[in-house]
């Protein structure tokens, strides 16, 4: 029988690849307009927020929370707008620059997300499907 006397679980943590850290590199040397609250890659927009990888947040937490390479989802999109070669993701209280975006239909959630709001805030529905 062995014995196993150490487990290592790791719940919603995302390694980052070579494009995802390059990008994040240029992002992060980009000038934007206001301050910038995180860097997020592999990016999805669902349900009126933004569902990617953290980089550098601003406000991590002292237990884990908002650290690099977890998951977040962010609160109602305010507006998404382009600035430089990034997209700029604002909500209530924060903005988050989207580095890249899921391979999965990222971009194609961005641009259904922005043909649906044209540019008006569209709050999260009280359910969720």
């Amino acid at each position: 029988m062995t014995d196993i006397s150490t487990i290592s679980v790791d719940f919603l943590v995302k390694r980052y690849s070579d494009f995802d850290l390059l990008r994040i590199a240029r992002a992060v040397g980009q000038g934007y307009e206001d301050e910038v609250t995180a860097f997020l890659v592999n990016v999805e927009i669902q349900a009126c927020s933004a569902v990617g990888v953290v980089f550098g947040h601003a406000r991590k937490g002292p237990y884990g929370r908002f650290s690099d390479g977890h998951l977040i989802r962010t609160s109602d999109i305010q507006k998404v707008e382009r600035e430089g070669r990034f997209w700029v993701i604002t909500t209530v209280n924060s903005r988050y620059v989207a580095a890249t975006f899921g391979r999965a239909g990222g971009r194609r959630s961005l641009r259904e997300f922005r043909r649906l709001a044209e540019n008006r805030y569209i709050p999260t529905p009280d359910r969720h499907h």
